[in-house]
């Protein structure tokens, strides 16, 4: 029996029905907002923002090389040199296959949608030995939905997992790599869809709304009188050609036409005077709010917006949306996958983000000329900030010609090429 089948309890050819499972264990818990609408993860995830949100924050995960780097001493330089570990076993799951039948930016994407909604994701760790070395041999996902955390007395966690059989196995912390969202105990991160269950709801309960006047053709209820009284036949006949001739969209702006004195009072308030549009846009907002996400990021924008700013808003989306899971995913993995001996070695694990800041590479470079230029920053001190290796000769910070020194000690303020 495989790892798999003492996990899952189940044959191992099921394994990618994980995905599955972790949609239906999911879709059992949710609960119903003051909106009236009920909120799990299937209804959120129909919410356009919802969707966009954790789409644009995993894909965004998913998207930089996913790399295990080693930081060892430079022959030329006291700066450290860093390049990829590929000769360590790590290097080719995390950056290309964690496990048979995922590839690393589809891990990812998934570990940061189970984080993102569920608060936590989990991967078991199937470790081997292969010449006395154990090692890592791959990742497994876990279904969230399917695994409780116990913190014991001496505070170490125990992982308990329910297979689909319904049995359940316990796990010891070091066979586990646990990735919380933010988390109030240490232990569990926060369930996002219960925090923002009234702002979800709400959304799906306007968007409804919004759906079933126009299943009417936008048309509002009323009161259609006559003159006289109707016997039943004509009842039914009048109500029957009012459904015929003037429901549904296509029939929707048709004048109608009214004999017999009848009038027609509108009831109930139009799309327009319910104001859908405007909740319906502060919704977005409000659901971008508990993720963390620009508006602008999901296609919400306003008509004030330039050019410069979505550039801004582009580079803040990386730096305030992106890396704080950039770096809360490297920690993590960095304890959860790497012996505190491996650390000491100098490996570590890096989301490599520049690809992002491509857009903001003039800027990134002017900032690193002029620190380096005034002699703030020595120069392989720069090459370190772009994850460059140092350059023998480069260690020695650059003196501006107008801030030298005579030999009397004075400082010489004279502009350069004065």
């Amino acid at each position: 029996m495989s790892i798999w089948d003492r996990i899952t309890g189940r044959k191992s050819a099921a394994a990618t029905d994980g995905l599955s499972d972790f949609l239906s264990a999911l879709l059992r818990g949710g609960g119903k907002s003051k909106s009236g609408a009920n909120v799990n993860l299937d209804t959120a995830l129909k919410v356009g923002a919802v969707f966009a949100c954790m789409r644009v924050i995993s894909e965004g995960v998913a998207q930089v090389p996913f790399k295990l780097m080693r930081e060892s001493r430079s022959s030329v330089s006291k700066h450290p040199q860093r390049q990829s570990a590929t000769d360590h076993p790590l290097f080719d799951l995390l950056h290309r296959a964690p496990n048979s039948w995922q590839t690393s930016y589809e891990y990812r994407e998934t570990m940061v949608l189970h984080a993102g909604l569920a608060g936590n994701a989990y991967a078991f760790k199937n470790v081997v030995t292969i010449g006395g070395r154990a090692r890592i041999a791959e990742l497994i996902q876990l279904d969230p939905g399917r695994v409780s955390v116990i913190q014991n007395e001496d505070w170490s966690l125990t992982y308990k997992v329910r297979g689909t059989s319904g049995e359940v196995k316990e796990f010891p912390q070091e066979t586990i790599w646990h990735l919380r969202g933010p988390s109030w105990n240490g232990v569990m991160g926060l369930d996002v869809l219960k925090l923002a269950r009234e702002a979800i709801g709400l959304a799906i309960s306007t968007e409804e709304s919004h759906a079933k006047l126009h299943e009417k053709g936008v048309r509002p209820s009323g009161i259609y009188s006559v003159d006289g009284t109707l016997q039943k036949e004509q009842y039914t006949a009048l109500k029957d050609w009012i459904a015929k001739e003037h429901a549904g969209s296509e029939n929707a702006g048709l004048p109608m036409v009214l004999d017999r004195s009848a009038k027609f009072i509108q009831q109930v308030m139009s799309g327009v005077d319910a104001q859908h549009l405007e909740t319906r846009r502060y919704q977005v907002e409000e659901v971008c709010r508990y993720f963390r996400v620009l508006p602008l990021m999901v296609g919400h924008s306003d008509k004030t917006q330039t050019f410069a700013s979505a550039e801004q808003m582009f580079l803040a989306h990386v730096v305030h949306t992106l890396m704080p899971w950039y770096e809360r995913i490297q920690q993590s993995a960095d304890v959860n996958l790497l012996t505190k001996a491996e650390r000491e070695q100098g490996y570590y694990i890096k989301l490599a983000e520049a690809g992002l800041l491509r857009g903001a590479m003039k800027d990134t470079a002017e900032y690193l000329y002029r620190l380096a230029l005034g002699g703030i920053m020595e120069r392989n001190e720069a090459r370190g900030k772009l994850d460059l290796n140092p350059i023998a000769g480069l260690d020695e910070p650059l003196t501006p010609t107008n801030m030298t020194t005579d030999p009397s000690g004075a400082v010489s303020t004279t502009p350069s090429g004065a």
